[in-house]
């Protein structure tokens, strides 16, 4: 009869869904196996049965790969180019922090000053609004989308950098 191509889709009657389960996972085992045989890579994975139970597979074995993996030894050399890369990225995280910073401190007195002053109550009151009001607000909040996505870009491309500051080894931990 030969293989037919399935849709994927959770299997619905509980029996099937086992023998599916047992069976994928044998060719999933046996695909890591391959790799880890012809790449010579540390493998290890845990399933868990629609029934809960955990079973794993691990090149050489699940112990070795998950204590390497949690202690993050991967003995990498770091290039001193990249380094210095490094070091440059992070006296710009470090000023866009400042700038952040300050921000946010600019944004919480001027918060402050309009509590003071009253003026944050009926600042808008978009009932009383013409429909060209409306348009040239709607214009207008679009564009202050388009800046706060940039900003919230900046912020993760620095949050980003410094995690892999974080994680890079140091030259006194050789």
């Amino acid at each position: 009869m030969g293989r037919r191509k399935i849709e994927i889709e959770m299997v619905k009657d509980t029996n099937a869904r086992q023998v599916t389960f047992s069976k994928r996972r044998n060719g999933l085992f046996k695909k890591a196996n391959e790799l880890a045989t012809l790449c010579a890579a540390q493998i290890a994975i845990i399933v868990f049965s629609p029934g809960g139970k955990p079973f794993s597979f691990g090149n050489p074995n699940v112990d070795a790969v998950t204590s390497r993996f949690l202690n993050e030894d991967c003995s990498i050399e770091v290039n001193p180019e990249r380094q210095v890369r490094v070091e440059k990225l992070n006296e710009e995280l470090t000023t866009l922090l400042m700038q952040l910073h300050m921000e946010k401190m600019r944004g919480k007195m001027l918060d402050k000053t309009l509590k003071e002053s009253g003026a944050s109550k009926n600042l808008l009151n978009i009932n009383e609004m013409s429909y060209d009001e409306l348009l040239k607000l709607k214009a207008k909040l679009e564009e202050l989308k388009k800046i706060v996505k940039g900003h919230i870009n900046e912020i993760e491309a620095s949050s980003s950098l410094l995690l892999l500051n974080q994680a890079a080894p140091k030259k006194d931990d050789k």
